[in-house]
């Protein structure tokens, strides 16, 4: 019964990826949203950029977080919809070693009674590679808002029980 032992909170050293064509530093609430979000929480902000809507750039700044020594967590924003520059699932999706098909799901149930049958047009996913947690969220701060108040704030907790995210992730080393 190890896995119900208490442990204690462990900052995580996550990653923020914005995909937009028309945000910036300035505009890009959500974004910001997370990085406040996990810094109150106590996890450490490590990387932060803000990208084009376009697959390969998306891979390219991903899969060189996922090689990374010191990132733990990725959480995107942004690209998740079904327009015609929307590609993250597609660009992402193909970089999981597991995907994490609950979280998406979850997502989705918990915005339904938000947003009613709309929030079917949500593609948020969730997987892993190389024991790095990647969650990829829609653009609006709402939107992060919930998946990170909702799912992610207490998945990215050692303390939180029966079970969480943090045994499976990375072990970074000082």
């Amino acid at each position: 019964m190890q896995h119900l032992c208490a442990k204690a909170f462990v900052p995580l050293n996550v990653a923020v990826l914005t995909m937009s064509d028309t945000r910036d530093w300035d505009s890009d609430k959500s974004g910001q949203f997370l990085v406040d979000s996990l810094q109150e929480a106590g996890h450490n902000v490590v990387e932060r950029q803000i990208i084009k809507d376009d697959k390969y750039q998306i891979r390219a700044v991903i899969s060189e977080w996922i090689a990374s020594d010191h990132v733990q967590v990725i959480i995107t924003t942004g690209g998740t919809g079904f327009t015609e520059r929307d590609s993250t699932p597609e660009s992402v999706q193909v970089l999981f070693d597991k995907e994490i098909e609950g979280f998406g799901e979850l997502f989705r149930q918990i915005t339904f009674a938000e947003l009613g049958t709309s929030t079917i047009q949500s593609r948020a996913i969730g997987g892993f590679a190389n024991k790095v947690a990647i969650f990829c969220l829609p653009g609006s701060t709402g939107a992060c808002r919930t998946g990170w108040s909702k799912i992610l704030k207490q998945q990215l907790d050692a303390s939180h029980r029966p079970c969480n995210f943090v045994p499976h992730l990375k072990v970074i080393t000082q």
